[in-house]
C-alpha cells in the first residue's frame, strides 16, 4: 500500500516500552501493524470499518483504538513522550485539526 501510514522502526521503538504488558487470554495481534493502522484512520478521517486491510481486521484496529483510550494508554504514552523529547523543543509537534460537518 503506497499511501498508508506504516511506523519506523525508530518510531516504533519509542512507544514500545508504553504499551500494556499482556493480560491473560488471547495474544495480541502485531502490535505496529495495527497502531499504524490506528495511526492512518485518524490521520485519513476514514471510517473505522473502511481502514485498509493491510492493518489487520477493522474490528481490531478499532477495539484497540478503543480499549486503550478508555485505559488511559494513549493520554500516558503521549505525555511520557512530550517530557522525553522536552529538552528538544523542535522534535515535538502538535497537530489539532478540527473540522465542523
Amino acid at each position: 500500500m503506497a499511501r498508508g501510514f506504516w511506523l519506523t522502526d525508530d518510531q516504533f521503538s519509542l512507544i514500545k516500552p508504553y504499551f500494556p504488558f499482556r493480560a491473560a487470554g488471547r495474544r495480541r495481534e502485531d502490535d505496529r501493524r495495527i497502531i499504524s493502522g490506528i495511526i492512518h484512520v485518524l490521520q485519513s478521517g476514514c471510517r473505522w470499518r473502511d481502514c485498509p486491510a493491510e492493518y489487520g481486521p477493522s474490528t481490531t484496529v478499532y477495539n484497540r483504538y478503543n480499549r486503550w483510550s478508555q485505559k488511559g494508554i494513549w493520554q500516558y504514552m503521549f505525555t511520557e513522550l512530550t517530557a522525553a523529547l522536552s529538552e528538544n523543543p523542535e522534535q515535538i509537534s502538535i497537530d489539532a485539526s478540527h473540522i465542523k460537518a
